[in-house]
């Protein structure tokens, strides 16, 4: 019974999901977006309802408004919970009209960019609103009652009960709803039609606002409810985007019962996947349950290849463009001639900022090839980047191999993983890629981040100092020496050369059928190019790039641990590189800039004691404008005004 049990426990877990899912299914119906920063904009109006509850202060999210508004001075339950639901609306509808309303007819590239600018900002945004609650995760008391119920051997938390009724109810409302109603038919009318529903003299804004509304509400409440059941905690809960799309996907993001059904199995399975590592001493103790969404992304690939949900595949919208690269070797020369010099003399702080801006180019450039030469929208690159740094650390020492072999076998690792992550690209591309590597990233982090004897557990794995010919490489020093200046050279030659490797790529024979499947996979596969060979060359080359990246981290951090290549880093990296130009190797440079603890965070520091702390929430707000106003990103844009003149 201890069994049933469990998969009795997991319909809590599994509710949530299931919530989350029917809320993305419900914004997606009207705005083509799969929205990756939902479950976000849930966890945000959680921390809103306890803190309501708590003061009687409502937070609001956007910067340059008061933090704290008082609504009420002795708040109870039902009003924390009836005003969280109004910011909820509030906030669904103003996302709606600001960011996806504008992006309907956008390649998936934006829109996706869009969601995960979002997803940035609210983690940001709660980090600075909520600085005491977020430096922990948080388990919370929820409104539902918590007693056990007892049936037979079977005693299980009643909230657990509760959360799936309560699921099941709100989608039996919705699917009645959405088939019977007026408000349904207007919003299926909108899915299929816009511009026919606008005839009909239906308002493609007010339903998508109304559904939007839904959506927004339906995730905050569920967090809300799931309080005692999962950490309130920022990025680990914006995560339950991964498992709600899994859940979502199978029924091609229009099916609540599909979705409804396949949430509350996810989290049934997930729950007795730990009761069975408890119970079964040879199952490995690493995230085996976070495997299940990626087990389902891929079956639902496999089995319907092309034929997918993405409904961006029926329009034609260009990616940014990719520029001319002739002038990126003398740009390279250039920017290494002063990288070197500012490290000659500069201070320590500013030697910590060249080296973080010349790594993260690297991981920048790993994007540009094969997001903006390619067109494949990958979200693994730092789950690549891990995979070879552990992997140089682990075969250097089973091997007792000295640099540079140690680094060059780790980098074989991330290549070897990149080819793998590149197999969906072969059938399926655009949003549909993007959903399969983010749950590849996650199920990495779990099942293989976890794996103690590969990244040496809580206490992480020692990458031992480089050294070459007698000479320490490394980045250990004492006092102001600290950051090495050797290593400083060290990631700027590394940063320079992959710009000059990029930029050579782009101008020859490979970066043109880059192009070319980029623009129209159908006539490069006309002209002769074996379109899944060259997805799988821009898979390796950027996976040799983010494995050089990644090694260099190791080198840099000297301890690297599981959380040292986090999902939400691989989020950022492409986001980033959207925002400073994701189609040249010059966007590269500028995205390493932008780096969080690079060159920016520096001079932000210089300027003023808490001036960096704003810079996250700031590039998701940066993303979101980009993504809607400016898809060329910041260097394209200084282009298009240089032509201009």
């Amino acid at each position: 019974m201890s069994h049933l049990t469990f998969l009795i426990v997991g319909l809590g877990s599994g509710a949530v999901i299931a919530a989350l899912g029917v809320g993305v299914v419900v914004a997606h119906r009207v705005s083509r977006v799969v929205n990756f920063a939902h479950a976000a904009m849930g966890m945000y109006i959680a921390f809103v309802f306890y803190e309501l509850r708590a003061t009687g202060d409502a937070v609001l999210p956007i910067l340059g408004l008061p933090a704290r508004v008082p609504l009420v001075p002795r708040p109870t339950v039902a009003t924390a919970f009836i005003l969280s639901m109004v910011i909820a609306a509030i906030v669904g509808a103003l996302i709606y009209l600001l960011i996806f309303r504008p992006l309907r007819t956008a390649p998936a590239l934006a829109r996706v960019v869009a969601s995960l600018g979002l997803f940035v900002y609210l983690i940001a945004i709660v980090g600075l609103r909520f600085a005491s609650e977020t430096g922990a995760s948080r388990t919370l008391d929820g409104p539902l009652p918590d007693h056990l119920i007892t049936w037979g051997s079977v005693r299980v938390p009643a909230d657990r009960y509760l959360l799936a009724a309560i699921v099941i109810g709100a989608a039996a409302v919705l699917s009645a709803g959405y088939r019977y109603t007026r408000f349904g038919l207007a919003t299926r009318a909108v899915a299929g039609n816009e511009r026919g529903a606008t005839l009909m003299g239906i308002s493609p804004n007010a339903v998508g606002v109304a559904n939007w509304v839904i959506a927004t509400m339906l995730a905050g409440a569920a967090m809300i409810l799931a309080a005692p059941v999962v950490r309130l905690e920022p990025t680990t809960t914006s995560l339950l985007i991964v498992p709600a799309v899994a859940a979502a996907l199978p029924g091609r993001f229009n099916s609540v019962w599909a979705t409804v059904l396949t949430g509350l199995a996810i989290g049934m399975v997930q729950t007795e996947i730990l009761h069975l590592q408890t119970q079964w001493e040879w199952l490995p103790n690493v995230g085996l349950q976070q495997g299940i969404p990626l087990l389902i992304v891929l079956i639902t690939l496999a089995v319907r290849g092309e034929v997918l949900p993405d409904r961006a595949a029926l329009q034609t919208s260009s990616l940014p463009l990719a520029g001319d690269t002739r002038r990126v070797p003398l740009a390279a020369g250039v920017l290494l001639v002063i990288g070197l010099v500012a490290a000659t003399f500069v201070g320590s702080e500013w030697r910590s900022g060249i080296i973080v801006s010349a790594i993260a180019t690297i991981v920048a450039l790993s994007v540009v090839v094969v997001t903006g030469y390619v067109g494949q929208i990958s979200l693994a690159t730092f789950a690549i980047a891990g995979l070879a740094a552990f992997g140089m650390v682990r075969l250097g020492e089973a091997w007792n191999l000295p640099f540079p072999l140690a680094p060059i076998a780790g980098i074989v690792v991330a290549v070897l993983a990149g080819m793998i992550a590149a197999l969906p690209a072969v059938r399926v591309r655009g949003l549909n890629l993007a959903i399969a590597t983010l749950a590849g990233a996650v199920a990495v982090e779990e099942l293989v981040f976890k794996w103690s004897w590969f990244t040496g557990g809580l206490e992480g794995a020692r990458a031992e100092s480089p050294t070459l010919f007698g000479l320490d490489l490394g980045i250990t020093a004492l006092g102001d020496a600290f950051p090495r200046r050797t290593f400083v050279v060290l990631t700027l030659l590394a940063a320079a050369l992959a710009l000059v490797m990029v930029g050579n790529l782009r101008r020859g024979t490979t970066g043109r059928r880059w192009l070319a499947v980029r623009a129209n996979e159908r006539a490069a596969a006309a002209a002769g190019i074996s379109v899944s060979g060259v997805k799988l060359s821009a898979f390796a080359i950027s996976s040799a790039l983010a494995g050089t990246a990644g090694v260099l981290l190791a080198y840099q951090r000297t301890i690297v641990s599981p959380g040292s290549f986090g999902v939400i880093d691989s989020l950022v990296a492409v986001a980033i590189a959207y925002l400073a130009g994701i189609a040249t190797p010059v966007g590269a440079v500028v995205a390493g800039v932008l780096a969080t603890g690079g060159l920016l965070t520096v001079a932000l520091d210089a300027l003023s004691d808490n001036a960096s702390s704003y810079q996250f929430a700031v590039n998701g707000l940066l993303l979101i404008v980009a993504a809607v106003k400016f898809p060329q990103g910041i260097v394209g844009v200084r282009a298009a005004i240089g032509q201009n003149k």
